[in-house]
């Protein structure tokens, strides 16, 4: 009968080894990466350095600088570190296709069938071993028949169940006793108390530095019955409660009945059990490899013209449009990859304002970068990416036949019209940057400036309905007030100077009083309230002028806008 097995790789130091690799050697002396809990700075990976000095995972960070001098200290980094792990993940593909994450420090492998093309199990963790030693990575490894088995053999293999009571256990308690008597002093005469109560600290005994612990097929039982009951994935509270008890390994609830472990530790205890001898079944599930759009054409016969390199285009893009109307995607950014007989390779890339899988509409865009390759002395591959894709859902109009076809034209020239305000925003965005082409969305406001918000073309949505109007008119063209040189009276001058010119006064309307955000602190309102007018001077300009009556600074005449 075949028997699966799982290999567990579990990577303790796996933060900080991975900073020193990103720095290059760069740190020599202890290292240890620090993240906040509770608004507090708790270690959650330290280097070998740092572990000789008698620094823990763990540990509060000041904790860790009063006993360490010399400790560097980096923030902790989540998304690097579960991006390195997926990583390792494709790394360990090598041994098995049935690859899964197990939390954010480990890897579990289904090796079932697969050990005796590395040579066996053995030989196996040992090439596992040796790839993570040339990787500067520290690993301990599992292998079980189940999950739970492989996962506590792993971090726990060779550790010894410590009671969370100095000396309160049986077995110790009548010659640790005697040997107190003898030795104590009467200032040592007081009574013993739990750590939690000001006692001594428990000693936590850490495994053997072992890389790999292997069970048999069938010897479960013997291999985890020595282990802490800590080595079933159970949260701190429970193994705490189970310590006090007595209960300290495994093997210790393996004899209890279960009917009343599950009565009083609750179901969640035996399902860990039975996960762990295998009674439960616990699958390896591998994380689902994300899509990847790509297509190439290697060319009999070096190209180096316009016109070449276009009719290689025109053969892959449509391959690539179709594998992506079979996933039901758009494309967002692509990449031309041009690569040479030197071995020198070209890239452009192109981004889209909308998500699109028109062959006809990305074609422009690619046509419009190819005069940024070098052909050098001759192009024999070509390769197009998809750098960024997103979801596109095929809309279906709903309703009687007559109105049905009134929408379905509606729609299709709505389309239309977006389409080809999304072509000239992508040809825009090709030769500018699409940060750079922007519309304005309106915002809830009566502030002059903060009435609107101005947002990326290619990543936001046209506004959605009018507009909302003003109780008097705003001007077309806003800047930030500029200085006017008039009698500071809130009285419209006659005659000012702006902008080193003198304007003479033929009209005006207001005024407009404009308050500031009191519950905000904006410098650009700290002049107090506004008036503001809408002035017509002798040549016919119509200005946006205010008179700031003074707050934290001092006021005067403003121009704020133009109208056209």
């Amino acid at each position: 009968m075949s028997h699966r097995r799982i290999l567990s790789l579990w990577f303790p130091r796996l933060g900080a080894e991975r900073i020193m690799r990103a720095e290059r050697g760069g740190i020599t002396g202890p290292l240890a990466v620090a993240g906040e809990v509770s608004n507090t700075q708790v270690i959650s990976a330290l280097n070998a350095a740092a572990l000789a000095e008698g620094l823990q995972p763990g540990q509060p960070l000041r904790d860790a600088h009063a006993m360490c001098s010399g400790l560097v200290v980096r923030p902790r980094n989540r998304a690097a570190e579960a991006a390195f792990l997926a990583a390792l993940r494709r790394w360990a593909g090598k041994f098995s296709p049935w690859v899964a994450e197990a939390g954010e420090e480990g890897l579990v492998l289904d090796i079932s069938g697969c050990a005796h093309l590395f040579g066996g199990e053995a030989a196996l963790m040992e090439t596992a071993g040796r790839d993570c030693a040339e990787m500067g990575l520290s690993v301990q490894m599992g292998l079980a028949d189940t999950l739970g088995a492989a996962w506590a053999l792993a971090r726990y293999a060779g550790a010894e169940a410590v009671p969370d009571r100095t000396g309160d256990a049986i077995d110790q308690e009548a010659p640790a006793t005697r040997a107190r008597a003898q030795k104590r002093t009467p200032r040592q005469s007081a009574k013993r108390r739990h750590w939690t109560r000001g006692g001594a600290a428990p000693q936590v005994q850490a495994p053997p530095p072992q890389m790999g612990r292997i069970a048999e097929p069938g010897q479960a039982y013997a291999a985890l019955g020595p282990l802490p009951v800590a080595a079933l994935r159970l949260d701190g509270a429970m193994v705490a409660q189970l310590n006090r008890l007595g209960l300290r390994r495994i093997g210790d609830l393996l004899g209890q009945p279960r009917a009343g472990l599950a009565r009083r530790f609750g179901r969640g205890l035996v399902l860990r059990l039975d996960q762990a001898m295998g009674s439960a079944p616990e699958p390896v599930s591998p994380a689902r490899s994300p899509d990847h759009f790509a297509v190439r054409l290697t060319l009999p016969e070096p190209i180096g013209l316009m016109e070449d390199l276009l009719a290689g285009i025109d053969r892959m893009l449509p391959r690539l449009c179709a594998r992506l109307e079979a996933r039901g995607r758009g494309l967002r950014s692509l990449r031309l990859e041009a690569h040479r007989c030197d071995q020198a390779m070209e890239t452009v890339a192109v981004g889209l304002a909308r998500a699109t899988r028109d062959p006809a509409r990305i074609r422009p865009l690619l046509e419009m970068k190819l005069e940024q390759i070098d052909a050098g002395y001759g192009i024999d591959m070509l390769r197009l990416e998809a750098l960024q894709t997103e979801a596109i859902h095929d809309r279906t109009p709903a309703g009687h036949a007559e109105a049905g076809a009134a929408a379905r034209a509606r729609q299709e020239a709505r389309q239309a019209d977006e389409a080809t305000l999304e072509d000239l925003i992508g040809r825009l965005g090709a030769r500018l940057g699409l940060e750079a082409v922007t519309r304005y969305h309106p915002a809830e406001s009566h502030i002059p400036e903060k009435s609107f918000t101005v947002q990326a073309a290619a990543w936001s949505e046209p506004a959605a309905g009018d507009w909302p109007r003003a109780s008097r008119p705003r001007p077309l063209l806003l800047w930030r007030p500029e200085l006017v040189h008039a009698p500071q009276v809130p009285q419209v001058p006659e005659r000012f100077r702006w902008r080193g010119r003198d304007w003479a006064l033929a009209g005006a309307e207001g005024p407009e009083r404009i308050a500031p955000e009191w519950w905000l602190e904006d410098p650009e309102w700290r002049s107090g309230v506004r008036d503001y007018w809408v002035v017509v001077t002798a040549c016919g300009a119509r200005l946006w002028l205010f008179f700031a009556h003074g707050g934290a600074l001092s006021g005067g005449w403003f121009c704020h806008g133009s109208f056209a």
